[in-house]
């Protein structure tokens, strides 16, 4: 049975992944740490590089899945940033109108980044509930399509693309490490890795186990709103479609500190990876779960760093006109459509250098997934 009239299913991600293949920058696996006692060039632990995802974020994949797939005039959603800013990369540049409603201590610099890409924000008083209340009423009352950013058929088969490039590129990894927010990147994960032995470990923020208290319930939990380091992963409940594939796939949950994010956050720097906090959740489950030691990846999930950010906002980085490509009838034209622009006509964004990866190797940095470090058999 097909997502798109119900849950999603693993054939959804091949679809996704198709549909992507223009859109969407295939990531490189880093070298993350070495396995004790192996000579130079053996890893134990890799990093899936989706800070150098164009947006910034893996966001992009899910977002652009969604976008392609429904070919809205107009979207609403609700975000904690890297949904928003993935969307109105995508949308806004060819005439699709986009609301991102965001709750109360959303980065400042995340909603001047979706304005300077031409999305309109609206903002809410509370947490991620109100925000997700908001965004539902603002579709109805405009018409608008709902796509969230993570409680969706489309987006999630899209964030299954991150998994199946891992699985395809290291099909030995006996452990797949994945942030935990809404649910719809480890949701994705656990559909690529449907029929693959590949050990999944959810990481969330210890402030809001939503996925932990969840599951023991056997039913989606809401919590109350909570102030983590990890902005984007304060949603307070799972989703309802990532919900139950998580709950029929995923090994394990593990919790990480505040303290324990930001010390994986400055080993990533340290290595060369500019990762904001949410983006090292899943570097900071492996080293608490003590198993980096095997053949392990953890997705670094975003790197849209306040500094980043601000940046780009600063030197009025932008893609073209959020107006987009009218035609004679005055009509904006959907991606795909005849004589519309494409999406993968839209440039990069300025942060994705070609020495992004802080590896100083512009080849290594943004090359394929399919060529990957130096990867000794495990003995």
């Amino acid at each position: 049975m097909s997502g798109y009239g119900g849950g999603p299913v693993p054939a959804d991600v091949e679809r996704a992944a198709e549909r992507l293949a223009a859109y969407a920058r295939r990531t490189p696996l880093l070298p993350g740490l070495p396995a004790p006692g192996r000579r130079r060039g053996g890893w134990g632990l890799l990093l899936k590089a989706e800070h150098l995802q164009r947006s910034g974020s893996f966001k992009l994949r899910g977002a652009a899945n969604a976008v392609l797939a429904l070919g809205a005039r107009a979207i609403v959603t609700g975000s904690s940033g890297n949904h928003g800013i993935a969307l109105a990369r995508l949308a806004a540049p060819v005439g699709v109108r986009v609301t991102v409603v965001l709750a109360a201590g959303t980065s400042p610099a995340k909603a001047a980044r979706i304005r300077a890409l031409g999305g309109r924000t609206v903002s809410v008083a509370g947490g991620v509930a109100e925000r997700e209340e908001r965004a539902r009423a603002l579709a109805e009352e405009t018409g608008a399509v709902l796509v969230p950013s993570s409680d969706h058929a489309l987006v999630v088969a899209g964030q299954g693309t991150v998994g199946r490039e891992v699985l395809a590129d290291v099909p030995d990894v006996r452990t797949l490490y994945v942030p935990v927010g809404g649910g719809g990147l480890l949701a994705g994960v656990c559909l690529a890795a449907r029929d693959h032995p590949v050990r999944i470990v959810g990481v969330e923020p210890a402030g809001t186990p939503r996925y932990a208290r969840s599951l023991a319930a056997g039913r989606p939990v809401r919590l109350p709103p909570c102030d983590t380091v990890a902005d984007g992963l304060r949603a307070q409940a799972p989703g309802e479609v990532p919900f139950s594939v998580v709950r029929d796939r995923v090994d394990d949950l593990v919790a990480v500190s505040d303290a324990e994010i930001l010390t994986a956050t400055d080993r990533l720097r340290r290595l060369g990876v500019e990762a904001e906090p949410s983006g090292a959740v899943a570097l900071a489950g492996a080293l608490r779960a003590g198993r980096h030691r095997e053949r392990a990846v953890a997705v670094v999930s975003g790197g849209n760093t306040l500094a980043a950010l601000t940046s780009r906002v600063a030197r009025g980085s932008r893609t073209p006109d959020a107006r987009g490509d009218r035609g004679a009838s005055g009509t904006s034209r959907m991606p795909g459509a005849p004589g519309a622009p494409g999406l993968s006509d839209l440039p990069a964004p300025s942060h994705l250098s070609d020495t992004a990866a802080g590896t100083g190797d512009p080849a290594r940095a943004l090359a394929p997934t399919g060529t990957r470090p130096e990867l000794e058999e495990t003995r």
